[in-house]
């Protein structure tokens, strides 16, 4: 069987943090996921051994062991079973065929063996968890305002997975048991699904706040009217006061985001109103134009 450096694999240091071995983690596993790579085998086997590595180098306990085997793993682990536990018994096979007698064993076989089939210790069988899975979820900002739900397909299960109303961009939902199986089926990782909000075409959100341009004429913002506008929460009447200048701004307290998880409470919605000076006039209006002028 075949050394795997899973340092090497998550691309850090031998001296890495736990939080250094996380985000390379997750970095790795969302460039390599098997739905952005199709058909690439290269990558589904890359995404597994990063998976892999994560689930040893992750785990204090794991890693320790790891690292005190290093290289010579094949001659010193049954030297290091009898170590730490003298009354265990220990698997053995031929170095030709890995453990459990397989011409494909690998690495992971090993630790299948020494992490999650030791006789005698069923604690340490309950403790061995599964790591945890990754992915994004894109919804639009109406989508972010209302809520909404998606459908991701994780191996061979199906997962709807929901927002409340207010969640905002590179959130973490974080739906427990759902990541990669451990020694048992109670004991599984965690799924993390990061939020992305696609940017809206004239709404621009600032933490719970939105920011909107109000396009009128010229006579409305000379004049004043009264106008029906588009939000997010819907079709809202505003008033725009004779004599209104461009680029004023108007707050509608209330009219923001949904404050995440206080369904009650919003932020503000803040409206900018941009008008231009007609062009190509008549005959006609450039004389009414002409007297407003000696008028004023």
């Amino acid at each position: 069987m075949d050394y795997k450096d899973y340092y090497k694999i998550l691309e850090i240091d031998k001296k890495a943090t736990p939080e250094e071995i996380k985000k390379a983690y997750r970095l790795l596993a969302k460039k390599n996921h098997p739905d952005k790579n199709l058909g690439d085998k290269n990558a589904e086997e890359r995404f597994k051994l990063i998976n892999e590595a994560n689930e040893v180098l992750g785990n204090p306990e794991k890693r320790k062991q790891y690292d005190e085997l290093g290289e010579n793993w094949q001659q010193n682990q049954q030297a290091y079973h009898q170590q730490q536990n003298p009354n265990q018994q220990y698997y053995q096979g031929n170095s030709s065929q890995g453990f459990g007698g397989s011409e494909q064993g690998d690495f992971s076989d090993f630790f299948e063996q020494f992490f999650a089939q030791q006789r005698g210790n069923p604690r340490q069988e309950q403790q061995r968890r599964g790591s945890d899975y990754e992915t994004e979820m894109e919804i639009s900002l109406e989508e972010a305002f209302t809520g909404t739900s998606r459908i991701i397909q994780l191996e061979n299960e199906k997962l709807r997975v929901t927002t409340k109303p207010g969640v905002y961009s590179d959130q973490q939902l974080r739906i427990k048991n759902k990541g990669a199986k451990g020694s048992t089926e109670n004991n599984r990782g965690d799924l993390f699904v990061r939020i992305k909000i696609k940017d809206h075409p004239k709404i621009i959100r600032k933490n719970n706040d939105l920011y909107q341009t109000v396009d009128i004429n010229l006579y409305d913002a000379v004049l004043g009217s009264d106008l029906i506008i588009e939000t997010l929460s819907g079709k809202l009447k505003i008033k725009i006061s004779a004599g209104t200048q461009n680029g004023k701004t108007i707050r509608l307290k209330g009219k923001g985001m949904p404050i995440y998880e206080k369904p009650t409470f919003f932020g503000n919605l803040y409206l900018t109103i941009q008008f231009q000076i007609p062009e190509n006039l008549t005959e006609k209006q450039m004389s009414l134009f002409e007297e407003l002028k000696a008028i004023s």
